[in-house]
């Protein structure tokens, strides 16, 4: 099978960004573009790109490493990992690439950026999957994700480093096997130089949480969900999530009857988008956002 292509491009205020670009430029079928959670990187859709870019009905996909992850460069100025600047690489990933109208594949973080997209820049927004991630942010998920990025110790191997996400994830992921937290640790580190593992984030990523705390609600983001009423959107949620609550589901079907929703069971915040439970589904979706688009 052919393998995505590693591309890089200038963010605006120069910093060098990479992403993953797979599968044909002129396949008719509209292009996907994926953005993955806080503190992850494109790794986390290796399995939905080869099925998108690579399978029966294969389009371009492009998934973006946000600056300060993977192999993009760390912002010397960690106030810049804020939505609003990871927002403009967005637009400058479509604008370097020629990207018009996509269906966007948020994860977490991603999918916030995917409504605020909807408001900067409608007309390029053909369709969205947020997965475990909603308008309304669950306080008790922030702050046990506040607890662990960038704070976990240096793991010497991937069995510790498993163990280590385990212990702060478990609760979240009761289904998981051994494999299952070896690849989680393995798209979480990478082999440093001086040895050991090196995570695949820059951890003053933890200052984008330094605020938040349970006195202080967090902004609600209805009006970025609701712009997004021109294009097909899905929800993934997982069972267990503890970020995106069941009732914040109900009331986005009750303002978008005509949602599409997912629910994976044994997983919580944010579903793996690994095998055929998600990856099958997500397919399905965007093959109905192009029938939308050709109507």
């Amino acid at each position: 099978m052919p393998s995505p292509t590693s591309i890089f491009f200038p963010a605006p205020d120069g910093l060098q960004l990479h992403a993953l670009d797979a599968g044909p430029r002129d396949s008719g079928r509209l292009p996907v573009v994926c953005l993955h959670g806080l503190a992850r990187t494109v790794e986390d859709f290796r399995e939905l790109i080869e099925a998108l870019a690579f399978g029966a009905a294969p389009r371009r996909v492009l998934a973006l490493d946000l600056r300060g992850r993977g192999r993009s460069a760390r912002d010397p100025n960690p106030d810049n990992y804020s939505v609003a600047v990871e927002l403009g690489d967005v637009l400058a990933l479509l604008d370097a690439f020629a990207v018009e109208r996509a269906v966007f594949v948020g994860t977490s973080r991603g999918g916030i950026l995917t409504m605020a997209m909807a408001l900067a820049r409608p007309q390029a927004v053909a369709g969205g999957v947020l997965n475990d991630v909603g308008p309304v942010i669950e306080m008790a998920g922030i702050l046990r994700i506040k607890d662990y990025v960038g704070r976990m110790p240096k793991p010497a191997d991937y069995a510790e480093a498993a163990a280590l996400l385990r212990g702060v994830m478990g609760s979240q992921f009761p289904a998981f096997g051994p494999a299952d937290w070896e690849r989680y640790a393995r798209r979480t580190w990478q082999n440093s130089e001086q040895g050991g593992l090196e995570l695949r984030y820059d951890p003053a990523l933890s200052r984008v949480l330094a605020g938040v705390n349970a006195a202080e609600p967090l902004p609600v983001l209805w009006p970025q969900f609701d712009a997004l009423g021109h294009a097909p959107v899905m929800v993934i949620r997982g069972e267990h999530s503890d970020l995106l609550s069941s009732a914040t589901v109900a009331e986005m079907r009750a303002r978008r009857p005509d949602l599409s929703m997912l629910e994976i069971a044994g997983q919580g915040h944010a579903p793996v988008l690994t095998d055929e439970r998600t990856i099958g589904p997500i397919a399905r979706f965007v093959e109905e956002c192009d029938r939308v688009l050709a109507r």
